[in-house]
């Protein structure tokens, strides 16, 4: 099973389980010291889709001269293989991460990486660098930036009369005039957004899903009125549903089945190489007092607290995700299309500097927000989505359901606050 990056935007987390320790196997990389004479790391990564990454991860890996770095390619359900794994001697050295989640931290699988990036901590999209965080100590440095966007047809809208919408209220509108008997207004994905949006349209109503003080961050009337109108969209049959391919594939956007498409950077190169210019991409529109939104997120390179040579791990993980910037742009931009997590390297990447390239680049680092905050857990995520999908596509009533969402959400995180 191949895993793209996109898949960090969907809410998906894992926790460790003790039946899965033999799905991590028993080569891992590891030894007493390498060929060089140097200690020998290993450095996990779960299996990407993008064709040319497993090579370039490899080809970082036999630069460094100051240990042997054998790369392990994980197929699988790679999150809840290494959590089983942090918790064993045969685990990675290094690995990547989705992460780490707060109980890898507080349990202290984890290493402190700090001060590994002192130096540059400002120079990181702080939306992806805080999920990584916790007390004020970092657990992962972030690799590369993914997010969703907004696309438009711009000829559509034209011919509609009708202008990207900037607001919530306009998206609605827009959807509602741009829909036709062959073209639907809006793809949010085949579940109406249930999966794709999460916290991105309370996030665009100046609203959280979970505070920096653990707290639920959408108590709030505000919020049933936002998710009433996503409701809204549904019920007056503007949303595509059904499409061939779901939200983050461009392929209902590019074949005209809708004039607008929430889906991914990743899907950038694809629109622009079909539809030229005639496309626009924006954030996802404010509702009242809030502002426009971009959902973030970022796998990063995480150090085992078993890793046999801790000091080797850190110096690997510094050269190569702090000091080779020349990697880390090869690395987001050269197979697939995603962001440099450091924002002076997406600020000269020639292929970030124009058009809706440089819009996106714009939008993370104005309004990027942690799609998943390291607070909000996987029992969350299930709770709000199930609410989510009885709003949007049974019409239940969004004050009633968000009382009942936030009485365990709340729940949730008292138990995880203890």
């Amino acid at each position: 099973m191949t895993i793209s990056r996109r898949r960090l935007l969907t809410g998906s987390t894992a926790t460790a389980a003790a039946g899965l320790l033999s799905a991590c196997g028993s080569n891992t990389g590891r030894g007493g010291s390498g060929s060089s004479g140097g200690p020998a790391l290993s450095h996990w990564y779960h299996q990407y889709g993008e064709p040319g990454t497993e090579q370039a991860v490899r080809r970082y890996a036999k630069a460094y001269d100051k240990a042997d770095v054998t790369v392990q390619w994980r197929p699988g359900d790679y999150d809840r293989q290494t959590a089983a794994a942090l918790l064993t001697e045969s685990g990675p050295d290094v690995f990547e991460a989705n992460g780490p989640n707060l109980d890898q931290i507080r349990g202290k699988q984890v290493l402190d990486l700090t001060e590994l990036i002192e130096d540059v901590k400002d120079d990181y999209n702080p939306a992806v660098l805080t999920p990584k965080t916790h007390e004020g100590r970092v657990y992962g440095i972030p690799q590369v930036i993914d997010m969703q966007l907004l696309y438009y047809r711009k000829s559509l809208l034209a011919d509609a009369k009708v202008d990207p919408p900037r607001t919530l209220d306009e998206l609605v509108d827009a959807a509602a005039k741009l829909t036709t008997r062959d073209v639907k207004g809006l793809f949010l994905g085949n579940d109406a957004g249930v999966g794709a949006l999460g916290g991105t349209p309370l996030q665009a109503a100046g609203l959280e899903l979970v505070t920096d003080d653990g707290e639920v961050g959408f108590d709030d009337p505000i919020a049933a009125r936002t998710l009433g109108k996503i409701h809204q969209l549904y019920a007056d049959k503007s949303l595509l549903l059904g499409a061939p391919s779901d939200w983050s594939d461009p392929a209902a956007f590019l074949q005209g089945l809708t004039a607008m498409q929430w889906s991914g950077l990743w899907a950038l190169p694809a629109v622009q190489k079909e539809l030229g210019d005639d496309f626009g991409v924006l954030p996802f529109p404010k509702d009242g007092a809030g502002s426009p939104s971009v959902p973030v997120g970022a796998y990063g390179a995480a150090v085992s607290a078993r890793a046999r040579d801790k000091d080797a791990a850190k110096a690997y993980v510094k050269w190569l995700w702090v000091q080779q910037t020349a990697y880390q742009e090869d690395f987001a931009l050269s197979y697939g299309f995603h962001i440099p997590a450091r924002i002076s390297l997406a600020k000269k990447a020639e292929k970030l500097k124009k058009g809706a390239a440089a819009d996106a680049v714009r939008f993370a680092t104005e309004s990027g927000f942690p799609a998943q905050p390291l607070l909000w857990t996987p029992r969350n995520q299930t709770v709000y989505q199930d609410g989510l999908s009885r709003i949007i596509k049974d019409g239940a009533d969004p004050d009633k359901e968000l009382k009942s969402v936030v009485r365990k959400v709340r729940a949730e995180l008292e138990r995880v606050a203890k």
